[in-house]
């Protein structure tokens, strides 16, 4: 991570010199990268397919700790980490091209084409579980944010549209959902023009947000006036329709100033998203469920079973005794106005009885679904499992080849928290909290006393509703305690780097937590070297120790992370930068940087 220089312009737009880095940065990003260690490996030994069910069932002892350790600690807490000094990385790099008077967005868009390459060839040849195009995805959306114009937005979104009614690229929609938002976070951000009428001043982005979520409430009013509508939509509409209002509300009433714009567009962002989930969790154990009968529908569709029953043996009598009347001489005629007679008198349903029917038929329906789409995931996850404890690596690599379109495709939403992250980033480097830590102390022991305590005990909270998830099963309590998890993610984040901080400036032993500003140095080399270790560790095609239980990946970790640490140490003795971060700067600045450190002055990060 590059620090603002405090030495007049170079002649190029270059990387910055060692004594010119933020050391608390590399430090963070160090300490970060246990978390993200600890985190990854269990998907060295875990289908991909159950990631959304919490704790494995059945654990017990030293295993059961080691999970619930990295679940309520650990886990959402690190990427979270990384994102914050992703963006934090973006400010650097905008600050010194404004003060140099350089031109920044060429050489960004360079660096994130960089990573996008690192995201991608990770994914398709080590693991599927790669952030780094994540990454790329969400810095390209935040350029748009930051510095795109309403005709070519409109013009992306117009080709997405149009992309994904092509059948088979329909994944282009999620791309779509994407451009939107970051149009309307640069609205947000960028426009001050506002809708006046009747003495009220709104800023069109609080109006279009405020209208978004009046459709969506009045939806709900109707989706529960009508008896006979579907019940699903209800109680989603309900949630999520007065949350947009209220978030377009306060977007409005906290639109000013424009200095405070992106901290508040940051928290909300990911705020925003923590909370739907939570009440998507809510209204799936407190909704209807759609595949059970109602109890009218289930007693008419009795009463047709039972008329079925009575009806067919009549239906089955009549097929045989038509030869024998036949051969008595009766007449068809006399035949046809017998059934004429018995169709008159068959009873007309009434309008509860075919709304009933509906109701049961619409139930059945989802319940096929449901048992199709449970039968698909379990049967991807078999596949995924043999794939990883017996195939070749070949077919690993082909596997995940044919799945990164769904992969780029869902980055386009993540994209949108990762966002968030990014600004919030931007903001530390903005205020100058990030270039003298040591001058912000205060700030930083805040974060660390109130935030964890307040972000670690929310997601606690939330594991007194459900620690595991049984896929189908709507009513475990599992979407409630996710999303729980995930709104306390953020103050914990924010706490643990406060704390990073604030250990670094003690006057005690832990202040050596600055010998992990080397390893956070060469960040991707290690993130990589990571995976590269446990795909030939744990995979059938290489050393086949998948499955290694919780405890013992733990150990794992510190031990392979203490001699991550050990060689970070003796690289940067001898090179400027970590090999990854070698070639990343090497493509981003069109230059070809000095590797060794004749100078012994120590190593700088991409």
């Amino acid at each position: 991570m590059e620090s603002v220089p405090t030495s007049p312009p170079a002649a190029e737009f270059a990387p910055v010199a060692a004594n010119q880095r933020i050391d608390a940065l590399d430090v963070v990003r160090g300490f970060a990268l246990i978390g993200v260690f600890l985190m990854n490996i269990e998907f060295f030994n875990r289908t991909f397919g159950s990631f959304n069910e919490g704790m494995p069932r059945g654990l017990t002892g030293l295993d059961w700790l080691a999970s619930w350790f990295i679940n309520y600690l650990v886990q959402g807490k690190f990427w979270t980490i990384f994102s914050l000094l992703f963006g934090m990385g973006f400010a650097v790099m905008l600050v010194r091209a404004e003060r140099a008077g350089r031109e920044f967005k060429q050489v960004y868009l360079r660096r994130i084409l960089g990573l996008a390459v690192f995201g991608a060839l990770h994914y398709i040849f080590i693991w599927e579980g790669d952030i780094l195009f994540s990454y790329a995805v969400a810095a390209l959306g935040l350029l748009i944010v930051l510095y795109g114009k309403p005709e070519p937005i409109l013009v992306g979104c117009a080709v997405l549209l149009g992309l994904g009614f092509i059948p088979g690229l329909d994944d282009f929609f999620g791309v779509l959902a994407g451009l939107v938002m970051a149009g309307l976070f640069a609205l947000y951000l960028r426009d001050d023009e506002r809708f006046t009428r009747l003495g009220l001043s709104i800023p069109l982005f609080s109006l279009i947000v405020m209208t978004i979520g009046a459709v969506l409430s009045i939806a709900a009013v109707v989706f529960w006036l009508i008896p006979d509508g579907p019940t699903g939509p209800r109680l989603p509409l309900s949630i999520f329709g007065p949350l947009v209002l209220i978030a377009g509300w306060m977007s409005w009433k906290y639109y000013d100033p424009l200095e405070k714009r992106s901290v508040r567009l940051a928290v909300s962002v990911y705020l925003f998203s923590a909370f739907a989930m939570t009440a998507a969790g809510l209204s799936q154990h407190f909704g209807p469920d759609p595949t059970v009968v109602p109890a009218g529908a289930e007693q008419v569709a009795t009463k047709k079973d039972e008329a079925k029953a009575v009806a067919e043996p009549v239906a089955n009598a009549a097929i045989v005794s038509a030869p024998a009347a036949a051969a008595r001489g009766e007449k068809a005629s006399d035949k046809a106005t017998t059934q004429t007679d018995a169709k008159k008198e068959k009873p007309k349903k009434t309008k509860a009885e075919r709304a009933a029917e509906a109701k049961a038929e619409r139930a059945a329906e989802a319940k096929a679904e449901r048992a199709k789409e449970l039968a698909e995931n379990a049967a991807k996850k078999a596949e995924e499992l043999k794939l990883f404890t017996s195939g070749s690596y070949l077919a690993t690599v082909e596997w995940r080849a044919r799945k990164f379109l769904e992969k780029a495709a869902g980055d386009a939403d993540f994209g949108i928290v990762l966002i968030g992250m990014f600004l919030l980033g931007v903001w530390f480097v903005r205020s100058g909290v990030m270039e003298n830590t040591r001058a912000h102390l205060a700030f930083f022991k805040k974060l660390a006393l109130y935030g964890l305590p307040i972000g670690i005990g929310i997601g606690l909270l939330g594991s007194a509703i459900a620690m595991s998830h049984t896929p189908g099963d709507r009513y475990d309590g599992w979407g409630i305690a996710r999303g729980l998890s995930t709104i306390g993610n953020l103050p914990a984040c924010l706490g643990y780097v406060g704390l990073v901080v604030v250990m670094l400036h003690s006057n005690t032993v832990f202040s050596r937590i600055r010998l992990l500003a080397p390893l956070g140095r060469m960040a991707l080399t290690t993130y990589l070297m990571q995976s590269i270790i446990c795909a030939i560790y744990f995979y059938g095609f290489a050393l086949g120790h998948w499955g290694m239980p919780r405890s013992q990946q733990m150990l794992f970790v510190l031990v392979v992370y203490s001699l991550q640490v050990a060689f970070s140490h003796w690289w940067l003795a001898r090179f400027k930068y970590g090999p990854m971060e070698w070639l990343w700067r090497g493509f981003t600045y069109r230059q070809i940087p000095a590797f060794r450190n004749t100078t012994n002055a120590g190593a700088v990060t991409a």
